[in-house]
């Protein structure tokens, strides 16, 4: 059996397939890739606008802590109408007819108080009367000033909860915008490799390819010679067409991994990345304890649990003030006039006051209010059963990544140095078979070694990167540089 000539046209087409490919491309580094999509992928813009609306959010909380000025006012309040109403003298009712004009603005001035719960108000405003068809058709009513307090007793107070509650939320939203980030740098390192594994696939079928192809060509020689035997000569072939194949095959793969990237990248599909073999490891050996507690300290998990914790006292306490005695405080004091001349509204003014406390204790509810609190402690009991179940496992988690990062870096030395092996075999057993000194099972077993070994030591190189962002995402610490992750909230927000 001859070789045809479309075998070696097909192979100098694919090898020419390869270089247009590669001079198209552009090389990109992980770490430039990682920067890229950190800063205009669509993960990224999600998790950037999740930390605004947070940030914001809080921002309207820490508003809500301070003094609120409002001006109010009534302007052109006309009213022509019949009213029903009671006279003192008689007590008959009768209607009357109401012809007026009414015009008011004040200004109101009010604090919450957090510890108490309750909330102080001082306000100032003027009202002005025009009565039509009237003698008096004026009438000018004045507040000056006027203090009012608002205090719930033995209720539910909101405000202290919410500052409990709020300043955690914030702290958990920007660590899990940085969460996010490394979990966006996570999939990066994934896609990143996953390419260069399928690129070197593709390589490796087209290198294959021609080196079978040669192989063949001696094989045919030897065939002649009776050095090759005529089962020999057809396996060597049917490896040639197998590698044909796989060219065909991991094209495929190649370009779905290529577009896979681009995409987490936020390209177009006429970018094409040259993925770079870069071997350095940084020399890292991690402490389990260590680490767990930079995950404890910067990670959102433990604030993510004292929220729920939290969370669930306020439902009992709220459960509770509303399942007992509801009292309110309500005081106010101010100074008051009404006139029909303007200049004398604001003098000889007369103060007012008002105390009074209202009150409602439940007799017989048929159980309701107690059902609430029952029901509100036991879910409390569920939530503080799942969080330290949660922290056990967080643990082993944690103890299993560290075990297993620590042996990365090392089983990325050995498959380097069987890679290296498995390439100088190969060469060897090539160049024997070319002298008659080797089986083409032997060039078969070589062959497939030396991919297999290729294959393994970027696949370990990418088992380490992974392992190591899984570990920052965890702890959000750069442990090359030895600094806590953080972020610029101005520029988020600018931006």
């Amino acid at each position: 059996m001859k070789i045809s000539t479309h075998h070696i046209f097909y192979a100098f087409v694919i090898a020419s397939m390869l270089l247009c490919i590669n001079s198209k491309g552009q090389d990109m580094s992980m770490e430039k890739a990682i920067e890229t999509a950190r800063k205009q992928s669509v993960q990224a813009l999600q998790a950037k606008q999740a930390f605004i609306s947070t940030y914001w959010a809080y921002k309207a909380y820490q508003a809500s802590r301070l003094p609120s000025l409002s001006l109010y006012g009534n302007i052109l309040n006309f009213n022509r109408s019949l009213t029903l109403m009671q006279s003192y003298e008689d007590g008959d009712l009768r209607y009357v007819n109401s012809y007026n004009l009414q015009n008011g603005i004040g200004l109101n001035l009010s604090q919450n108080i957090s510890l108490t719960g309750g909330t102080i108000s001082v306000y100032s405003d003027l009202s002005r009367i025009d009565q039509f068809g009237t003698s008096n058709p004026l009438n000018w009513y004045s507040q000056p000033v006027t203090i009012s307090y608002s205090q719930p007793l033995f209720a539910y107070n909101q405000f202290k909860w919410n500052d409990l509650i709020e300043p955690k939320e914030y702290e958990k939203g920007k660590r899990e915008y940085l969460e996010s980030m490394e979990y966006l740098t996570l999939n990066v390192v994934k896609s990143y490799y996953d390419l260069l594994l399928s690129q070197m696939n593709y390589k490796n079928a087209i290198s294959n390819y021609n080196n079978t192809s040669k192989m063949l060509k001696v094989a045919k020689e030897r065939l002649y010679l009776g050095s090759v035997s005529k089962d020999e000569y057809l396996q060597l072939e049917l490896r040639m067409l197998n590698d044909s194949i796989a060219i065909n095959e991991s094209e495929v793969t190649f370009r779905q991994m290529q577009m896979q990237l681009n995409s987490l990248l936020g390209f177009d599909e006429s970018i094409e990345i040259r993925p770079i073999i870069d071997d350095y490891l940084p020399d890292l050996c991690l402490n389990y304890e260590e680490v767990l507690d930079k995950c404890l300290a910067n990670s959102s998990f433990n604030l993510e649990n004292e929220l729920k914790k939290l969370t669930a006292d306020s439902d009992v306490a709220k459960a509770k003030a509303s399942s007992g005695l509801s009292v309110s405080l309500n005081a106010r004091f101010g100074l008051s006039k009404s006139d029909i001349n303007f200049p004398d509204v604001y003098k000889n003014l007369q103060d007012q006051e008002m105390i009074g406390i209202t009150f409602s204790i439940p007799i017989f509810d048929w159980g309701v209010g107690k059902g609430k609190v029952e029901k509100a402690k036991a879910a409390r009991e569920v939530i503080n059963a799942q969080v330290a179940q949660s922290e056990n496992d967080y643990r082993r988690t944690i103890y299993s990544i560290v075990n297993e990062f620590n042996n990365k870096k090392s089983q990325c030395l050995t498959s380097k140095r069987a890679m290296i092996i498995a390439s100088e075999r190969y060469s060897l057993i090539m160049e024997k078979f070319q002298n008659g000194n080797a089986s083409v099972l032997e060039l078969n077993t070589a062959q497939s070694e030396n991919d297999t070994a290729r294959l393994k030591f970027i696949n370990d190189i990418s088992n380490y990167w992974q392992s190591y962002y899984t570990l920052r995402s965890y702890a959000l610490y750069d442990f090359q540089n030895g600094r806590n992750l953080d972020i610029d909230e101005q520029e988020l927000i600018v931006q």
